[in-house]
């Protein structure tokens, strides 16, 4: 676990846990599971399943779970982001935050077609202001391909 990672205490890290993997029911429907609470680059991973296909004979991801991963990503990474920003805010300030939160722009350049066992989200925030924060995001695949690449800006004051 990295130093900005190991900042964030354990009952911090459950709560975003339970956040993004249990309270955001279309992150369940998705398999949203973190894997890295670095606010430098934050990871998610999500398996393969077969409600997820988007085309029944090439197998492979459906273009809209891929947005809506890469969507779910950013806005893991600006959460962080703001908490690296404001290490002693406390969780009710947070999720009081979090709750005014949304995406204002998404594109996303799909790269290749989305195959693969398991798949791994990861962010870069590039900026958090006042109002705004902007995010670039990637999704792989277990090969390590890269199968979509995108930007976002969300809406975060």
């Amino acid at each position: 676990m990295s130093a900005a990672e190991q900042s964030f205490s354990p009952a911090l890290r459950a709560a975003l846990r339970k956040l993004f993997e249990e309270s955001i029911s279309f992150n369940q429907v998705l398999g949203f599971r973190i894997v890295s609470f670095n606010p430098e680059r934050p990871r998610i991973r999500f398996d393969m399943r077969p409600e997820l296909i988007g085309h029944p004979i090439r197998k492979i991801l459906h273009g809209g779970v891929i947005a809506a991963v890469l969507d779910a990503t950013a806005g893991y990474a600006i959460l962080l982001a703001i908490l690296k920003a404001h290490p002693d805010d406390a969780l009710d300030a947070l999720l009081a935050r979090f709750r005014h939160m949304s995406t204002i722009d998404l594109r996303i350049d799909y790269v290749r077609p989305g195959r693969g066992e398991h798949f791994f989200g990861t962010a870069q925030v590039l900026r958090v202001g006042s109002k705004v924060g902007s995010v670039r995001m990637e999704l792989t695949n277990d090969a390590g391909e890269l199968i979509a690449a995108g930007t976002a800006a969300f809406m975060v004051g």
